[in-house]
């Protein structure tokens, strides 16, 4: 532990039950308030931000069934990081998703250049860990290609098995940031940069051989958004997007939105109605004026912890300035519900300190 965390254990410890009084978040009327509530109990346990000081943007997270957390980043370390956390909030390095000789490329129809490996997405499927990931070069979006590979192993290694779809098979620029959903027995994937959120139905075999329904294809929103992620509670579907510029350190915009819906396939809607497809959204996660957070985006799938409450990981710059920064590491913040389901995030800007997830031991 750094020498800032250990200086706020020490506040939250000492000063911790003075702020005992503080009501939690307003979106969340029976939420406790940060630290314990007094009274004479011990303060509660406190995590800081960023939980992964590393470069690891567009994170995807799952938990494995002995309790491990894993998270995959774009690939700021070459052939995409993993990393391992039984707690949600210290991660260690494992390795990387890709060697020199497994490293995916282009197909050869689009290309043989040697391309990016962006915005992983893993899941569980068919006895299998499945990571998708978008290969892409900057500026040139129809080159834009999902690819998969399996693992036995959240720690890899994972051998490529070929491609979804290109940006020319679906007729859509920049098909990258995809998405993985399974609901009922089918499989879905969304997708999308900037030029339209969509979805697709997927065929998967028991060989795990993925193919798109090219026939299923419908848009979800508008070209103000990327990061599509889904998540659904208490009977709607919640669309979470970014929107915003994401790779400009200090001056980048990003914000974490999001829109609901009772049907997977949409519309998404804001509060009052507004429809993500005319680029209308709720924003829930933003930089903060001081510049101590910005760029905050492209969530992870929302994770549950042994309380069986939200929790968001995503990417931010931490303190950048304006000759340069560390680049987008990962932080960490709870996900409430209001009374009428809407979800919020601390005050709509990430959290320095907070109550650490409850995580029962192994």
């Amino acid at each position: 532990m750094n020498v800032r965390k250990n200086f706020l254990l020490l506040c939250s410890v000492f000063f911790m039950p003075f702020l005992a009084g503080c009501g939690g978040s307003s979106d969340d009327p029976a939420g406790d308030p940060p630290g314990g509530g007094g009274g004479g109990e011990e303060p509660k346990e406190l995590y800081w931000n960023p939980v992964l000081e590393y470069s690891a943007p567009d994170p995807t997270c799952i938990r494995t069934a002995d309790g491990t957390y894993y998270l995959y980043g774009t690939e700021d370390t070459r052939n995409m990081p993993i990393y391992k956390s039984d707690n949600l909030v210290d991660w260690t390095f494992v390795g990387t998703a890709f060697t020199e000789t497994t490293r995916p490329d282009f197909p050869t129809s689009v290309s043989s250049d040697d391309p990016s490996l962006w915005a992983p997405e893993i899941r569980y499927i068919k006895g299998k860990y499945v990571l998708f990931y978008s290969l892409a070069k900057w500026g040139q979006e129809w080159l834009s290609t999902v690819g998969y590979a399996l693992s036995d192993s959240p720690e890899g290694p994972f051998m490529p098995q070929g491609y979804v779809f290109t940006s020319e098979q679906v007729d859509v620029q920049n098909s990258i940031d995809q998405f993985f959903w399974e609901e009922d027995g089918k499989y879905y994937m969304l997708w999308g940069s900037f030029h339209g959120l969509f979805m697709v139905e997927l065929d998967i075999t028991d060989e795990l051989y993925i193919t798109p329904k090219l026939d299923t294809k419908v848009q979800l929103a508008g070209n103000a958004y990327e990061g599509v992620n889904v998540w659904k509670h208490d009977g709607y579907y919640y669309l979470f997007a970014s929107r915003g510029s994401c790779c400009e350190g200090i001056n980048s915009t990003y914000q974490t939105v999001v829109g609901r819906s009772e049907n997977l396939a949409g519309p998404y809607v804001n509060k009052t109605g507004g429809r993500m497809l005319d680029n209308q959204d709720e924003v829930i996660l933003r930089g903060t004026s001081d510049n101590t957070f910005k760029g905050t985006g492209h969530n992870s799938i929302l994770q549950l912890d042994d309380a069986g409450q939200t929790w968001m990981l995503y990417h931010a710059y931490y303190k950048p300035t304006p000759n340069g920064d560390s680049g987008r590491s990962i932080s960490l913040d709870r996900v409430r519900w209001s009374y009428t389901g809407w979800p919020s995030v601390s005050t709509g800007t990430p959290s320095e300190s907070a109550e650490v997830p409850v995580i029962h031991g192994k």
